[in-house]
């Protein structure tokens, strides 16, 4: 079992205020967010929705590399995307989609194995688990390299 912590500093209120965020491995360390990084083009800061496209990604990634391993396929390079979409619903927001995206090397494996593996990692990584809620997860994925 593991469990990671990130901690956020905030002051000041609604629009006005700022805020930072820390992880515990200092990955991000007291990194800023507020409303204009997050409503408005502000790219001096991150937002929640951006750091949840990276998390996703990133286990999303992960979850499709030890699956071709237990399936007998090494994959060779992954690249993986997520796009989180933030929408109004009545009074606030709601994260209504979120669409990954997967182009990855993986000699060997013929197109329909890649799909299989592609849709069952989007299924089955803790992240896509844990935002069951969510409306709408795609998934585009792109062998390319694969039987030759």
């Amino acid at each position: 079992m593991t469990e990671k912590t990130a901690s956020i500093h905030w002051e000041g209120s609604g629009k006005k205020g700022k805020g930072e965020i820390s992880t515990e491995t200092g990955a991000l360390e007291r990194y800023p967010y507020g409303f204009a990084s997050r409503f408005e083009d502000d790219r001096r800061g991150t937002n929640p929705e951006e750091i949840l496209a990276a998390a996703h990604a990133a286990c999303f990634t992960m979850a499709f590399s030890f699956a071709c391993d237990k399936a007998g396929f090494a994959t060779e390079k992954i690249d993986a995307q997520a796009r989180v979409r933030l929408s109004p619903q009545g009074e606030g927001f709601v994260i209504d989609r979120i669409a990954l995206t997967l182009n990855a090397d993986v000699p060997g494996i013929d197109e329909a194995k890649f799909q299989e593996i592609a849709q069952a990692a989007k299924r089955d990584c803790p992240l896509s688990k844990a935002l069951a809620s969510v409306a709408e997860i795609s998934l585009q994925a792109t062998l390319t390299t694969g039987a030759p």
